[in-house]
């Protein structure tokens, strides 16, 4: 499958819209489980977490990553400066492992019809690549490695062997969560 991939600009709101479907991707979050305290989160699940995601697309910074196949939305990948998550630093399985600044992979999303085909790996790679043109130089990823059969969408966060696949290695376990890095060498900026 040739999958084409771009950062969530304005221009591409319809598109993730489009891919997160009623449910907001799962259980109304629309990707902002990261950005609230739980409560408020729980609060504005559906619409508002909606508008709210809305909102950062349009002002920025760029919340993700998107994928294509044949000009349609199959997946999502969000990343952005671990500062922009502030409840990783509330939880001891997302706590930091060290003061180096990192960027954070903190959600996947896959349109059902194309899970289980690498494309995890796939939109990984090319966030590793958004984040680099950013300036990232350590991207950072919270994977599970599954002890038992789950259904997809509740590992959100991917799977260690898709970090593994795109050139991630383990830095701390915390129980079933890793925490996995992926080093870069250039600072310099660019687009995806």
């Amino acid at each position: 499958m040739k999958l084409k991939f771009s950062a969530v600009t304005p221009d591409r709101w319809d598109d993730l819209k489009a891919l997160f479907g009623k449910n907001g991707a799962c259980m109304g979050c629309w990707c902002m489980f990261y950005r609230l305290p739980f409560k408020e989160w729980k609060d504005r699940r559906g619409a508002r977490n909606r508008n709210a995601l809305r909102q950062l697309v349009k002002s920025g910074p760029v919340p993700g990553v998107i994928a294509y196949a044949d000009e349609t939305p199959i997946a999502w990948c969000c990343i952005g400066p671990r500062e922009a998550f502030p409840v990783l630093d509330k939880h001891r399985v997302w706590a930091k492992v060290d003061d180096q600044p990192v960027w954070s992979v903190v959600c996947f999303f896959t349109e059902r019809r194309h899970r289980r085909q690498g494309v995890t790996t796939s939109i990984l790679k090319a966030a590793v690549e958004f984040a680099r043109g950013q300036g990232a130089r350590t991207i950072e990823g919270y994977p599970t490695e599954p002890s038992e059969k789950r259904a997809d969408i509740f590992i959100w966060t991917g799977v260690a062997s898709a970090f593994r696949r795109a050139g991630f290695r383990v830095v701390a376990r915390r129980g079933r969560t890793l925490v996995m890095r992926r080093s870069l060498g250039s600072r310099s900026k660019g687009k995806l």
